[in-house]
């Protein structure tokens, strides 16, 4: 008699290479106030459900106050996220925190808009400080 198929479990992915000490920064050219937005058309993670990789554009906006961060970092820090298993809302959420707590800015929006799986889309918007009226409604790049 032939015993049955052996059972593996499957590991999920986890968080912990999520990775914000990445991050660098360099000192606002001005104290006058203006807006920097990035958008990055490249980010990925993976849902802790079911391993499936996600695909998202990221876009953050945000009126420094001190300093701005720094492109490459930034993109090393996106890509932190690469094998994290971890929901869409807790990764707009997260980098909201990880990048408010790092820069103090005097607002944010961060923006994810995740690609379609099993026909629904998804857009989650974060923010941090008093967004300004012109730019609450606008949640595209």
């Amino acid at each position: 008699m032939r015993a049955p198929p052996r059972r593996t479990m499957r590991r999920m992915p986890d968080q912990s290479p999520i990775d914000p000490s990445l991050l660098e920064f360099f000192d606002s050219p001005t104290d006058t106030p203006f807006v920097i937005e990035h958008v990055s058309e490249e980010f990925t993670s993976v849902c802790p459900k079911t391993g499936h990789p996600d695909f998202a554009h990221v876009i953050l906006r945000y009126e420094p106050r001190a300093v701005c961060v720094e492109l490459k970092s930034l993109k090393l820090y996106y890509q932190s996220f690469r094998n994290a298993g971890i929901f869409y809302e807790a990764v707009t959420n997260r980098m909201r925190d990880d990048l408010a707590e790092a820069m103090s800015p005097a607002w944010m929006q961060l923006i994810t808009v995740w690609k379609g799986r099993g026909g629904i889309r998804s857009r989650v918007v974060a923010t941090s400080g008093n967004v300004p009226e012109c730019w609450k409604t606008r949640l595209d790049a």
